[in-house]
């Protein structure tokens, strides 16, 4: 009996689950959550008159719901999950991968900072500041990648004219 040929794979399939390709484009997805929440708290404590540290970045103690700092810190947080959106619309392009990326950087940063601070954090309006961050996150990021999938697909040539490139015109066709 001849051997069963294997199907060969769908175009994509390899790729689309590769560990080191998904490992690197997490890894770049927490690093632009982090340098964007970084600028954001930078440019806010400096402008209050604060000195910027790690602890802005990672203690969420420091995230209070009853001072105004920790209200700003707060809106900081939220407001990083539009600029990690862009970086979706970017990096990962489909839609429903995106929940799972949103989710996964909040995870990491709830074990970075359990492991900054040696605690889990215990603050409700922390868990509600990412709950909104990852809502929004997860809403902006599948609707610009949705975007983008429904854009029309351009063939060469001029998309307003209607052009396939070419530098002739077709003749009338004579009977």
């Amino acid at each position: 009996m001849a051997p069963r040929r294997r199907r060969p794979a769908r175009p994509g399939a390899l790729a689309d689950l590769a560990p080191l390709r998904i490992l690197t484009q997490i890894l770049v997805l927490q690093l632009a959550f982090y340098f964007s929440a970084m600028v954001l708290i930078v440019f806010t404590s400096l402008t209050s008159g604060k000195h910027p540290d790690a602890g802005l970045l990672f203690d969420w103690q420091n995230l209070r719901g009853d001072i105004t700092d920790g209200w700003t810190l707060g809106l900081c947080w939220v407001l990083t999950a539009p600029i990690v959106a862009i970086a979706f619309l970017i990096l990962i392009a489909r839609s429903k991968l995106v929940p799972d990326f949103a989710i996964t950087i909040h995870l990491i940063d709830l074990v970075v900072t359990s492991l900054y601070t040696k605690a889990i954090p215990r603050n409700i309006f922390w868990w509600m500041v990412r709950a909104s961050s990852t809502g929004v996150m997860i809403g902006l990021g599948i609707w610009g990648c949705r975007w983008r999938e429904l854009q029309p697909m351009a063939f060469g040539g001029n998309k307003a004219t209607g052009d396939a490139g070419g530098d002739y015109e077709m003749a009338p066709v004579e009977e």
